[in-house]
């Protein structure tokens, strides 16, 4: 949620292609060491599935773009409410596109979830001219974004099967950066000043830099976590962010979120809560009738 914060405070004068960039590039390095020290540098630099990385790049990095590009339009606990939304949509996505069986009681949550994330787009989608067309295109951009993020789990869950979560991890970061590298002639702010750019602030580029750093530093801890935890029990932790966007919005950004993001803030977060539950009930039920199936399988 930091980096979040760091990518918002400076959206004013940085454009979302160049936020990515810096988001990527300097988490690299972090990434490296991290394979060094863990003795998995080998594995990370082991690309089995190349187009699969390349994939698995365009469609993270077009989710990332967007969600920086929401982030200047939408108060932070809202683009935060809003991004609840990817679990709902990787249940759908998983029906559709890998033939998960999906019951009543997830199509359930998933429906108590959706519901939440139009409670709290609906003022963007209505008449109301006072919220501005802007914070509506924000809105979309945002879902489209959790969207794109749904698409990548289910694309990471067919790319483990042939390549390592470090190499996963390293080429993502990897593609992002040149991808985001592409957008310089799209209005970057560099500090040379010549006719076309000016010089901005040093703290800007302190800002997203940190955001690189922090954002490497989030990732290495999510993934490692899972070493130790399930998704279950590490799920509440996820959620516990939309604390701290409300802090960070309201202290930082002086925003104070309404009680219709509130309230369907708590029903998307219900909905993932009871998604991941379902998702651990099977998995036990599954280790126990086929005790020798891979982690990779999915789940039905």
């Amino acid at each position: 949620m930091v980096m979040a914060a760091l990518i918002k405070a400076a959206s004013g004068e940085v454009p979302p292609g160049q936020a990515v960039f810096f988001r990527s590039f300097f988490a690299i390095p972090v990434i490296g060491v991290w394979l060094w020290q863990s003795g998995h540098l080998h594995d990370g630099l082991k690309a089995n599935n190349v187009m699969g990385h390349v994939w698995r790049g365009l469609i993270g990095t077009s989710a990332m773009a967007l969600t920086f590009a929401g982030l200047a339009l939408l108060p932070l606990p809202e683009v935060t409410a809003i991004g609840y939304a990817t679990p709902m949509f990787t249940v759908i996505f998983a029906a559709v596109l890998l033939g998960e069986r999906v019951r009543l009681f997830r199509l359930s949550a998933v429906a108590l979830g959706l519901i939440g994330v139009m409670i709290v787009i609906a003022p963007r989608l209505s008449m109301d001219q006072s919220y501005g067309n802007l914070a509506t295109i924000g809105a979309l951009i945002v879902l489209t974004a959790s969207i794109l993020r749904a698409l990548v789990q289910i694309h990471v869950r067919r790319l483990v099967q042939t390549d390592s979560t470090s190499a996963i991890v390293f080429y993502f970061s990897l593609t992002a950066t040149c991808l985001s590298l592409m957008t310089l002639p799209l209005g970057w702010i560099i500090p040379i000043p010549t006719l076309a750019w000016t010089l901005p602030d040093i703290s800007v580029f302190a800002q997203i830099s940190c955001a690189g750093l922090i954002g490497g530093v989030a990732q290495i801890m999510v993934t490692s976590s899972y070493r130790f935890g399930t998704a279950s029990m590490l799920a509440p932790f996820d959620y516990s962010s939309m604390i701290f966007a409300v802090l960070i919005g309201w202290v930082v950004f002086s925003e104070v979120p309404s009680s219709t993001i509130l309230i369907g803030a708590a029903l998307v977060i219900a909905g993932g809560v009871l998604i991941i539950w379902r998702e651990r009930q099977l998995g036990l039920d599954r280790s126990k009738s086929k005790p020798s199936i891979a982690p990779s399988g999915t789940p039905n």
